[in-house]
């Protein structure tokens, strides 16, 4: 993750040209004893791209040589072409694909990391946040270690090489001991390809079989289109070594309640995964449906904000009974990257992504399933786009609840300022978007599409801290900068 320079901030602001969505952090993969394993990893990110899509890495290993190729942008212009393929050889590789939250997407910043130790190479590709992060840094910077990137990934690699353990693993074990925050990673050295979930299991990691060998990914759709089979989650707080031998175990924390990020359902993964134990397609239909349930308006006709909201949009009409039609049309060949040079050009730029279905939307009653609101800029003129179609009514329901807290666990979020739900209530809200009504899945009808019976507040089975606050891993760098920032003004 990018954000040592700027930890807690969001990006610029509604109109920097990032999509108004929350956007998971990296993609992770790793392959061991696995033919043509750069290949292989190609295409395990491919399926991954979704997590990011900002830069890519792969490093191989060939038995004695470790190899390495990093770019930005996606995986198909820097992985297309089969001399990059041919330039990293070997059964054994890592993978990485980035979604940087602040400061520049540079090439230093692109992983996997990899560096030379005594005991021999070591390549690690991090998804996640360390909220740690910044004083680890700076105790590594006072005993002389030198950053080469401005994320927190390379913090793994300073407290490995410093350590005064004999063996890799037990050098993991002491780094990840020191760190707090939510993370999965895969690392490769010389002799094993290596797992590991942070202790409450927030980020999502899982190992898969592929002939004789075996697959690490953050997603069961990487491990589909490679032909691999799934065999597990990676346990919170296990790490999972593979080696010549097999895979074994270790667990090095004590056990705690898992609290995987519940926004794995709503949006980040990919509808064909399967995200512990629960397709995610079958969810996200779940929890359309309880929507329906809580808030269901007359209407004539659902229709999803492409594409996120299309499976939630398809629950919410089977449980209300009002028909779904495709009423707004996503382009698929517009980047993230398209140059807005003006702001008028900039104001017309959801038009770029989606035009409304006319023939659809005229004169009807019309309910718009999304999956969340996060500054209101694109929901804002998704409505006016829709009324502009000839809609005789708008209503806007959201798969989730409202978002009102900022995420330091690796999910690229605006600060708490800019979040329109920390600022307003739900009737100000559908104001200001031009929605006729506006409406939210209840933090209990989310838990209970789950399958649970509700949110028990004692004991919460996931990590819902943008929706509540409540957030389950400590914040050291957040207090030391607060601690900081105060004593600055006490100085003044």
């Amino acid at each position: 993750m990018d954000g040592l320079n700027a930890p807690y901030g969001g990006p610029a602001g509604p109109d920097d040209g990032r999509d108004d969505k929350f956007h998971e952090e990296c993609g992770v993969i790793g392959l061991w004893n696995v033919p043509d394993a750069a290949a292989v990893t190609a295409l395990g990110l491919h399926a991954l791209q979704h997590r990011g899509q900002e830069a890519t890495g792969i490093v191989s290993h060939d038995g004695a040589r470790f190899h390495s190729h990093k770019g930005l942008g996606l995986v198909g212009d820097n992985f297309g072409d089969a001399k990059v393929i041919a330039s990293l050889p070997g059964m054994r590789a890592v993978g990485h694909n980035r979604y940087a939250t602040t400061g520049d997407t540079v090439l230093r910043n692109v992983q996997p990391l990899y560096a030379d130790f005594e005991f021999g190479g070591f390549a690690v590709a991090h998804n996640g946040n360390l909220t740690n992060a910044h004083l680890l840094r700076r105790a590594l910077v006072r005993r002389g270690c030198l950053f080469q990137s401005t994320t927190d990934s390379e913090v793994f690699v300073h407290l490995i090489a410093i350590s005064l353990y004999s063996t890799v693993v037990d050098r993991l074990i002491d780094a990840l001991k020191q760190v707090v925050g939510a993370y999965s990673l895969v690392a490769l050295s010389n002799e094993q390809l290596l797992g590991v979930r942070d202790p409450l299991g927030v980020r999502p990691l899982i190992l898969g079989r592929i002939g004789t060998g075996w697959v690490l990914a953050s997603e069961t759709c990487a491990l589909d289109i490679v032909g691999a089979e799934f065999v597990r989650d990676v346990e919170p707080g296990e790490i999972v070594v593979i080696d010549d031998q097999g895979v074994h175990s270790i667990k090095p924390f004590s056990r705690a309640p898992s609290r995987f990020c519940v926004f794995e359902y709503i949006y980040f993964a990919r509808p064909d995964s399967i995200v512990e134990g629960t397709p995610v397609y079958e969810a996200r239909k779940a929890i359309g449906a309880e929507l329906a349930r809580e808030s269901h308006i007359a209407a004539d006709v659902i229709v999803p904000v492409p594409d996120s909201g299309v499976p939630a949009a398809m629950g919410y009409s089977d449980e209300c009974g009002t028909p779904f039609e495709l009423g707004i049309i996503r382009n698929h060949y517009v980047g993230r990257t398209f140059i807005e040079p003006t702001d008028h050009i900039r104001n017309l730029g959801v038009k770029l992504k989606h035009s409304a279905n006319r023939a659809v939307l005229e004169g009807r009653r019309v309910v718009l399933v999304d999956d969340s609101i996060v500054r209101g800029t694109t929901s804002r003129k998704i409505v006016e786009m829709v009324r502009a179609a000839g809609a005789a009514e708008v209503h806007m329901r959201i798969s989730s609840p409202p978002t009102t807290h900022s995420c330091f666990y690796g999910i690229d979020t605006p600060e708490r300022g800019k979040l329109l739900a920390a600022r307003h209530t739900v009737d100000e809200m559908s104001k200001l978007i031009g929605a006729d009504s506006l409406a939210f899945i209840s933090l209990d009808g989310l838990y209970r599409a789950l399958g649970r019976a509700g949110r028990d507040a004692a004991r919460p089975h996931y990590c819902d801290a943008c929706f509540t606050g409540e957030y389950p891993i400590a914040l050291p760098d957040m207090t030391d900068n607060a601690t900081r920032q105060l004593s600055l003004l006490t100085e003044r």
